[in-house]
Order: structure tokens, then sequence, then C-alpha cells
């Protein structure tokens, strides 16, 4: 019986072998949502993904999936870009309308659901979606004063999932390179993986005439990809186009002035996370005064840099208008004393 329902599942999912087949099924399909897997036999990831998508065509027997050999049909995985595997494609009305790109089970159920429960849309609606598209993608673009849209994260860049195809171009770590670059030139840029939202990796492609990533952008305006990167950077252009990361002295005189009162400690004003830092948050609550805080275990570069900064080896650090004025036992003395209210309210 078990192995039954299995043939039946594995049944349920089609297997298409040319770009002919294809192009009919995206015909024939045309009024459901049809899940396409571009695998290889020699991945096992591929076969771990090929069980997913059997136990999800049980689950939704509305939807159509199929799986596409990449290397066997190589005009349709060029026509869609697919340079590695696993990668699902997701079509409507024959139209392409989201990509996973990955071995990420718990994604593919998320996508597929989500596809599968909503309705298929009318042209004026496109319209009307475009017009929101685009909104969205000018306030990603101007989201930071350097805008970097990537594969991956920053930390673990994505330019190449899982094995690229022999028959294709080898594509080394264009995103790889671009935050190296970035990073060597103290470039400070927030950036968008476009893996995460496949509208935006399509859209941003029209939006700025631009059709491939890693896309580097500076107060909303396109500079280029990973050669025009390289292009300013051999001319030592890049540095004059490109916002700096503040240096740590220039950032630390920023910090201790946020506020006329600010306090570094472990933790902040609602939970203090040692006990020196608790008391010293009842001393200044005590006072009526107002004040910021400064979570230090939350930058190590700030936690470190500023002991040499204040030349105070120690934590909770007290600043007045950017002034240290000391640690737990200072700001103990100073209440005993009778000298701490004036010195926060800036009188002394």
């Amino acid at each position: 019986m078990a192995a039954g329902a299995a043939e039946a599942a594995v049944a349920a999912v089609e297997e298409v072998g040319s770009a002919g087949q294809f192009e009919e099924l995206l015909r024939l399909k045309a009024k459901s949502l049809l899940v396409v897997h571009f695998w290889a036999p020699w991945a096992p990831q591929c076969a771990q993904m090929n069980e997913v998508m059997a136990e999800l065509a049980k689950e939704l027997p509305q939807v159509s999936f199929v799986k596409l050999e990449a290397e066997g049909v190589p005009e349709v995985s060029e026509k869609y870009e697919i340079s590695s595997v696993p990668t699902f494609l997701f079509f409507k009305n024959s139209q392409k309308i989201d990509r996973l790109d990955g071995a990420h089970a718990p994604e593919l159920t998320k996508k597929v659901q989500r596809h599968a429960s909503s309705g298929s849309f009318l042209p004026s609606a496109n319209e009307h979606l475009k017009e929101d598209l685009n909104l969205r993608l000018k306030k990603l673009t101007h989201a930071a004063p350097c805008m970097l849209f990537m594969k991956g994260t920053p930390q673990e860049p994505r330019c190449v999932e899982w094995i690229v195809f022999s028959t294709f171009i080898q594509i080394s770590g264009f995103s790889k390179q671009m935050v190296e670059i970035l990073h060597k030139h103290n470039i400070q840029f927030s950036s968008f993986d476009i893996f995460s939202d496949e509208e935006v990796r399509q859209g941003l492609k029209a939006y700025s005439s631009w059709p491939t990533y890693p896309q580097l952008y500076v107060s909303g305006e396109l500079i280029g990809g990973l050669d025009i990167i390289k292009e300013l950077e051999a001319s030592e252009e890049l540095d004059t186009i490109c916002p700096k990361a503040p240096k740590l002295e220039e950032r630390l005189k920023v910090l201790t002035n946020k506020a006329s009162v600010m306090l570094f400690m472990k933790g902040n004003k609602q939970e203090a996370k040692c006990g020196f830092s608790k008391q010293i948050l009842e001393i200044l609550n005590s006072t009526g005064v107002e004040y910021e805080t400064f979570d230090i275990l939350e930058d190590e570069e700030v936690r470190q840099g500023l002991k040499a900064y204040s030349n105070w080896p120690t934590y909770p650090q007290l600043y007045v208008k950017g002034e240290l004025v000391g640690g737990l036992d200072i700001v103990k003395e100073l209440k005993e004393n009778g000298e701490l209210l004036p010195i926060l309210r800036g009188e002394n």
C-alpha cells in the first residue's frame, strides 16, 4: 500500500524532456499554478527536493508539478537564466511569477501554498501592480545613501547556488567581489538580497535597465555592476562617489554626544545585564534627569574602542555633553556629595 501511494505521488510530478514539450505544457496548464523544478540527476539535493515536490503534489492536487533536467534542455534553462540546481520557477497564465534558488524545502512549501491560494490578475490589476512595484523599488534604492542589490548578504554572498553546470560559462562570485571592494575602501552601504524577493529581482532589471546583479546605487541612482565598480576603483573615482564609513573616533564622538546625558552600559534602560549597570540605572532614575543608553554588548567595536577613547577600562561609563564623568564608583561619590544632579543638568 505504502509503495503504491509513493508511486502515485511520483506520477503526479510530470517530467519534461524538450523545449517544445515545455512550451506546450505552459499552454495546457495556463489556468493553474505550474511549478517547474530544474534539476540534475547527479545532484543529491535535487533528489531530496523531488521528494518534497512529490509530497506537495499529494497535498495540492490543483497545482501542476514538473521536473526538467536542466542540462538536458539547455535552451529552456538559458532562457530562464538557470545557472544552478536545484532551481524552481512558478508560472501562472503562462507567465513566470516567482523563483526559488536552492534546496529550501520550507520556502518552497510556503511559496507553493501562497501562489496556489491567490487568484490570477487582470491586465488592469497588473498595471496597478507595476506602478506599486516602481514606487517600492524607488524606496528600496533610496533606503540608504549607498545600496547594494546582491545575491545573498555581505556576510554570506550566494553567487553560486550548489553546482554550476559544466555546459554553461563558469560564474564567479560577483556579489562576493563587490562586497570585498566596498569593504576594502571602507564604504558604508546597506544591502538587499534579491533571492529573498523575486518581484524585486525581476522588477529592478527593468527599473534600472540593467540586466544583471549585483547593482550598486548611490542616492537612489544606479552606479553599475561589478565591472563598472572595478573601473571606478582603478581610476580612483570610487572613493569620491560612495559614502565612507565614519572612522571609529568620529563615531564615538557622535555617540557620546547623542544626548546630553549618555550612559554606555551592558544592556539598556529596560534591562541591565550586569549588577554595576543595574546600580547606575537606579541612581540615574532617582534623579529624574532624562538620559539615553547604548548597549555595548551589541557592538564590539564600540565596546573596545570607547575604552581607549575615554582612557577608562571598565563599564558602565557616564557622559555629560560628550565629556566622561566616570563609572559607578564616581557616580556614587557624586551622589553622596550632592554634586551629581548639578553635573547631570550641566550646571557644573
